[in-house]
């Protein structure tokens, strides 16, 4: 069975110090086994950092993913917005695998008004520029258009699937919780989660379920979509019913929990995938 690693979304909140190696230490000592970078604001770890990080995340056995920053849209109508967007996305890449992250997750664009055909078409190819560049500088970390919560994002899992078939180096980055509040609850049973595992298999092969990256917590939604992540107790979202089938599927990969309470729900959802897991 595929090895299917749970973590936090950043530094867990019981940590000593709120820096990473503190962060990947504390992780460590809780049994999870991955924590994510988060840029989400900007980049500010350097090269010396991200060595260090990557030295004490290589010892202690913990894997690490990378999130940019959110202000990427590479569907904006003034070209200075798109050139940050790909800096940002190319900078927390870099300083990700300088770290020893295996994968780089952002939202990807916004359609404004734009017909979505042809937001895909712009997103695509800004990756491959960004890729491109990744590629000249000797940078191999996977590029990870995430799953989007919002009617008004680009990011439904068909499009990033489609963007992943397309681009080498990209995939996907599933977020179910943002597939939750996308439909504004209705897709929320083990059958409506394990069609999109098939979605992934069908389109991007099977090798592709045992190297996914997961995003999953409690979340609250309103007309528009996505409003807040809650703690996993006091949201609608079935995550028990996202484990089985992560476990069903035999998925491989990481499972980052973005819930306020970070690692208590982070050890909620490995706790619930290892009593799943023993019925196999």
């Amino acid at each position: 069975m595929a090895k299917l690693k749970f973590g936090t979304a950043g530094i867990p909140h019981s940590a000593k110090k709120r820096s990473s190696q503190e962060g990947i230490k504390r992780v460590a000592e809780l049994g999870l086994g991955c924590m994510e970078l988060e840029f989400v604001r900007s980049v500010r770890m350097t090269e010396k950092t991200a060595e260090k990080v990557r030295t004490v995340a290589k010892d202690l056995g913990v894997d690490l993913t990378a999130h940019a920053p959110y202000y990427v849209n590479l569907n904006s109508v003034e070209q200075e917005k798109i050139v940050a967007s790909k800096e940002r996305i190319v900078k927390a890449a870099k300083i990700g695998w300088l770290a020893g992250a295996e994968s780089v997750t952002f939202h990807a664009a916004f359609y404004h008004n734009d017909e979505h055909k042809k937001v895909f078409q712009n997103v695509k190819k800004h990756l491959y520029d960004i890729k491109e560049t990744l590629d000249r500088e000797g940078i191999e970390i996977d590029l990870r258009p995430e799953t989007t919560g919002s009617p008004s994002q680009f990011g439904t899992v068909e499009e990033i699937v489609k963007l992943s078939q397309e681009i080498p180096g990209v995939l996907p980055c599933i977020d179910f919780s943002h597939i939750f509040t996308r439909s504004l609850g209705q897709k929320n049973t083990y059958e409506a989660f394990s069609f999109y595992l098939d979605y992934v298999s069908k389109y991007l092969g099977k090798d592709a379920l045992s190297r996914m990256h997961i995003h999953l917590s409690g979340i609250e939604y309103g007309p528009k979509g996505e409003r807040q992540h809650l703690k996993l107790k006091d949201s609608e979202i079935n995550y028990r019913a996202i484990i089985q089938a992560l476990v069903d599927y035999r998925v491989g990969g990481w499972v980052i929990c973005e819930s306020p309470n970070l690692e208590d729900d982070a050890l909620l959802l490995y706790q619930t995938y290892q009593e799943f897991s023993a019925s196999q």
